[in-house]
């Protein structure tokens, strides 16, 4: 079943259920992948790999919101955003732990060589690849810079 199918069955029942919270999660995943679908040049059909990209966006936005609105004693707001994010996440592929991410990492500079920063850009391009939806850039990133220099 794709992800669309699954979001409006969990629309329907988070309805029913008079989930608030979730409902609005629900809801930005269903805006977004739709916005996505008939984006210019976008196909028909998102791929599994596209709808993840999407979700990760969206979770992103939610955390920046909510370093914001936390910086800002908006209380009301960050629970919103907090709430909203951990619906999100709940279709995302289970998240590496950081360990597990530097292991693969590693491997990746074995195969591709990398010796010294300057080599970044070859292990982020393979990091990205391998880990996509199982690990965020931020984390990526990070890591690849610690192990490089």
């Amino acid at each position: 079943m794709s992800l669309e199918q699954t979001i409006n069955q969990d629309i329907k029942a988070a309805m029913i259920a008079k989930d608030n919270a979730r409902l609005r999660g629900l809801r930005a995943i269903k805006a977004a992948v739709l916005l996505a679908k008939t984006e210019k040049g976008a196909s028909e059909d998102l791929t599994e790999e596209g709808e993840i990209k999407v979700l990760q966006k969206l979770v992103k936005q939610r955390k920046e919101s909510a370093e914001i609105y936390k910086t800002q004693n908006r209380d009301d707001l960050y629970e919103v955003e907090v709430e909203e994010q951990e619906v999100i996440e709940q279709y995302l592929p289970k998240q590496l732990d950081r360990s597990s991410v530097e292991q693969i990492i590693k491997d990746i500079i074995e195969q591709v060589n990398a010796t010294s920063v300057k080599d970044m850009g070859k292990v982020m391009g393979a990091a990205n690849q391998k880990l996509a939806g199982r690990a965020d850039g931020r984390t990526i990133s990070e890591v690849v810079k610690s192990l490089l220099s």
